[in-house]
């Protein structure tokens, strides 16, 4: 049986909250001694988004209790998958002013070595011989994941998250991304001889595409040694069926997690009559991905992963521009009027 922690939090004592979190969860066991410890960061754009990527105190949450732990600040490796504009996403999502209080370095993985790894089991999609960071080879892992909805695996979690490490540069058939995330897990436990997953849901996405939706103040934060109970624990909290979302049954199926509720205990607090009701809501970003990823295959890599459009022309004229001035700045004003928003300001 897989073992949830869930705490619920404030502003006022997130980051205090995160280190209780992590103490009962007795993280450092699920870690192997006296390896460094890679922190993957979540991100979801250049611009600042509540729920979309790693906020400051999840960081400074994790940080700081791995250094109360006598983990040296040079053994902790932050790193974010962005291609381009790696300097202001960490200013924007408030990143570079605590990696210099704790003397934290923050790699992006776009100037970083790939190397070819050679993977024991089989992988259904990516092959066994696969590229990726040298700098993340051979170390711990602790994924700093956020919670919120996707058009095509129903959740962004603690799974997903690790999808950043994989070569950019590399066309990725994102009509089977399930059997992608289940590759993932394979070579998350071969790569990392220790790993855990924290997930920050006080603020949660409610909608497919982020950095895009709307989002609600939940006040949760949730961590496990067992990325796939966690992202099933959050995606029963949101209304869904885990069992019904792809990638987690076939995690449990082939041995990779805990998915069914049944045999995942969960700690801290009593969960089961949480049910945020959130449904499928597609906006226009996630129904043109849709689309496009069912036509011809040679469409969706024309439309979706050509160099010349993949996370350039049209998530740019269209996030960056047209949604952002039309919306986002609404919807962030408004988030930074609430208690979250004042606290997110503080950093």
């Amino acid at each position: 049986m897989s073992r949830v922690y869930i705490a619920t939090t404030s502003p006022k004592k997130v980051i205090t909250d995160y280190q209780k979190l992590l103490q009962k969860a007795q993280y450092l066991k699920g870690l192997k001694k006296g390896l460094p410890i890679v922190l993957k960061l979540n991100q979801a754009g250049e611009r600042f988004y509540p729920a979309s990527s790693t906020p400051p105190w999840q960081l400074e949450g994790v940080i700081k209790t791995l250094i109360s732990d006598g983990i040296k600040p040079k053994d902790i490796i932050a790193i974010e998958d962005s291609s381009s504009q790696s300097l202001k996403i960490s200013i924007n999502n408030k990143w570079s002013s605590i990696l210099k209080k704790y003397g934290v370095k923050l790699h992006h993985l776009s100037q970083e070595k790939y190397v070819d790894v050679k993977i024991s089991s089989e992988l259904s999609v990516l092959g066994n011989k696969i590229k990726l960071p040298k700098i993340i080879v051979g170390k711990n892992l602790i994924t700093l994941s956020t919670l919120g909805m996707s058009a095509r695996t129903t959740i962004n979690g603690a799974v997903k998250n690790y999808f950043g490490i994989l070569d950019s540069k590399k066309d990725y058939n994102f009509r089977v991304l399930n059997q992608i995330l289940i590759d993932l897990l394979v070579i998350q436990r071969e790569v990392h001889p220790g790993s855990f997953s924290v997930m920050d849901a006080t603020i949660v996405g409610k909608e497919a595409y982020l950095p895009s939706g709307d989002w609600e103040i939940k006040n949760y934060i949730l961590g496990s040694v067992d990325p796939v109970a966690l992202d099933s624990t959050a995606v029963k909290m949101m209304g869904f069926n885990p069992l019904k979302t792809d990638y987690l049954s076939l995690a449990e199926d082939q041995g990779l997690g805990k998915a069914s509720p049944k045999k995942i205990k969960v700690v801290g607090l009593d969960i089961s009559k949480i049910n945020w009701h959130f449904r499928r809501r597609d906006n226009f970003a996630s129904r043109s991905i849709r689309l496009m990823s069912r036509s011809p295959f040679w469409i969706e890599k024309l439309l979706l992963r050509s160099p010349i459009i993949r996370g350039s022309v049209i998530q740019k004229l269209y996030r960056d521009y047209y949604w952002w001035n039309l919306v986002g700045k609404g919807k962030v004003g408004e988030f930074l009027k609430t208690d979250w928003g004042h606290f997110f300001q503080s950093f």
